[in-house]
């Protein structure tokens, strides 16, 4: 009977893994980052499932309120990337939000290219620098 238990849970692991990544939830939410690439809002697979688990953080502490930070590499001008980076950070709350957390709970602000992560330039860096970064308030 154990041996058909753990047949069956190895099974389900196999699913999960076939799936793509997982959902964990964050020791913290402070920091969290999700990654966007060129001139793009949308989110990755990878992106969402980091969101999602940070969702489940939330829901594991329900007094937590988050703010989400958008930003982007040096590349396009000052209002450009100031409204690209707040749509990032509007696409990483919608899926805190429709994973059921209050939107109350969630505020958003645009850095556009005003705070790289990673200082210099070069597609090596500003990958880094195209992100939307949580956390807590």
């Amino acid at each position: 009977m154990k041996i058909k238990n753990f047949a069956l849970l190895a099974g389900v692991a196999g699913l999960l893994a076939a799936c793509g990544g997982s959902i964990v939830e964050p020791a913290d939410l402070n920091d969290q980052r999700v990654f966007f690439g060129f001139n793009s809002a949308e989110i990755s697979e990878e992106a969402e499932n980091n969101l999602l688990g940070q969702a489940l953080y939330m829901k594991n502490h329900e007094d937590v309120k988050i703010q989400i930070a958008g930003n982007c590499d040096e590349r396009g001008s000052t209002e450009y990337n100031l409204a690209l980076g707040a749509r990032r950070a509007n696409a990483a709350k919608k899926v805190i939000v429709n994973d059921g957390i209050d939107a109350k709970r969630i505020s958003t602000i645009s850095y556009g290219k005003e705070r790289p992560l990673v200082q210099g330039s070069g597609e090596e860096v500003w990958k880094w620098n195209r992100n939307a970064t949580t956390t807590v308030k």
